[in-house]
């Protein structure tokens, strides 16, 4: 006989067997399995995701499998993990279309995976760090709607935050 698998089910109704294992790298799915089966999986447990894609979903599910055997240190300070680098493979795996990577952070947002979260938030940041605000509005396609003028008098207010 298999063991159980947790059946993660998607908004559209598509539904992810997965091991408890992967399943649990969401604190989210993690608490609803203990909640409700404190003596442990005895049988396939479906749990709906009724906010994740399935397309998202899938790209979750494939962070979780290869993190399944990674211990993540939840109590590390958020200096440490604002710090951290991200992990070379997570980097690669982050490497999708920018809504894509909106939809990641957000599903792990909802899911509780907060390392999940961290990194894709912190490909977010390099992806603006340094940049002038005419390429932030080429790569995140915002249309400038300031005249030359109101534009003049916001970087006059806001001189101070300039880099010298």
């Amino acid at each position: 006989m298999s063991s159980p698998k947790v059946i993660i089910i998607s908004s559209e109704d598509e539904r992810f067997p997965v091991d408890p294992k992967v399943a649990e790298k969401s604190v989210l799915i993690k608490n609803m399995i203990n909640d409700l089966n404190p003596d442990g999986l005895t049988e396939d447990f479906e749990i709906p995701t009724p906010n994740v894609r399935a397309n998202v979903l899938s790209k979750v599910l494939e962070w979780c499998e290869h993190h399944k055997n990674t211990t993540f240190h939840e109590e590390e300070d958020d200096d440490t993990k604002k710090t951290t680098p991200v992990e070379e493979w997570d980097k690669n795996f982050l490497k999708v279309d920018q809504e894509m990577l909106y939809d990641i952070i957000m599903a792990a947002n909802y899911l509780n995976i907060t390392p999940l979260m961290i990194s894709g938030c912190k490909v977010v940041a390099e992806m603006i760090k340094s940049k002038s605000p005419e390429e932030l509005r080429k790569t995140f396609n915002i249309v400038n709607d300031f005249t030359p003028e109101e534009e003049a008098a916001i970087r006059r207010e806001n001189e101070w935050a300039e880099d010298r």
